[in-house]
């Protein structure tokens, strides 16, 4: 079967018995994201949540190299230096918040910026050995609003949250598997073997009560909050004179001169 929305082909679905694989498919971009692929993205999810032949979804990248860069800077940096916010209008909402069917990432290369913040909102990881993970927005002067700042620190040990967020260096598969950020490290082409071998045995569990579980988990975390905080502050960096520096030598291939304002 096929989603009732049509997706374009840098987005892509695909149904195997109760399990939804979506797949990032812009493998000469890194699979970063355009604003297309992301609304593609929040209605695939929609209608994964509604409907009732799907119980499980996986998420993974085209191609073995990046399972996503984030955002295409090509086209995020005219939004950012127009002062323009891109992201959810809903405030209290951030990547798969309101998705209460179990997601699996399978992690097929470097997962930073964006692509981590994806992977934040699902439930399980397993990672490819040459996976990376990371967030690298303070080092072109910006921050990931995205939601990394409130579920970041709660996935992991703070100082390692910190690491993440304040140096904005990428870190190993291993490492993230040895702080908790991913469930477990395979070779590459055991990847989607693994992830489906995974998502058939939640599938073998009763739907109503797996859906319930990651309900009431998701809720009790009460993270809205903290999504609110996020977007009020955010501003902040994404409004100055340094978040158009930043992002502007990254592309000119230069060292960003940053002022602090």
């Amino acid at each position: 079967m096929t989603l009732k929305t049509p997706m374009p082909a840098t987005f892509t679905f695909e149904q195997r018995g109760k399990i939804a694989i979506f797949t990032i498919n812009r493998p000469q971009a890194m699979n970063s994201f355009t604003g297309e692929m992301l609304a593609a993205m929040d209605a695939g999810f929609a209608e994964f949540q509604r409907r009732n032949d799907l119980w499980v979804a996986i998420l993974t990248g085209a191609g073995a190299k990046a399972f996503s860069a984030g955002m295409d800077l090509k086209e995020a940096i005219p939004q950012i230096t127009e002062g323009n916010e891109m992201g959810y209008d809903d405030h209290t909402k951030r990547p798969f918040s309101d998705v209460f069917k179990p997601i699996i990432a399978a992690v097929n290369g470097h997962c930073i910026a964006g692509g981590l913040e994806f992977m934040l909102g699902t439930d399980i990881r397993i990672a490819a050995e040459h996976a990376t993970f990371g967030l690298g927005e303070v080092k072109v002067g910006i921050i990931p609003a995205g939601g990394s700042h409130v579920r970041i620190p709660r996935q992991i040990p703070w100082a390692v949250a910190m690491e993440l967020l304040l140096m904005g260096r990428p870190i190993s598969a291993q490492r993230a598997h040895d702080v908790g950020l991913i469930n477990a490290i395979v070779p590459a082409d055991k990847l989607m073997e693994t992830a489906l071998e995974w998502a058939e045995t939640i599938c073998k569990n009763g739907p109503l009560a797996v859906r319930t579980a990651k309900e009431i988990a998701v809720r009790a975390l009460a993270l809205e909050p903290g999504f609110v905080l996020e977007k009020a502050i955010a501003p902040r960096v994404l409004n100055s004179e340094d978040a158009k520096e930043g992002p502007r030598a990254f592309l000119e291939k230069r060292a960003p001169n940053f002022k602090g304002k």
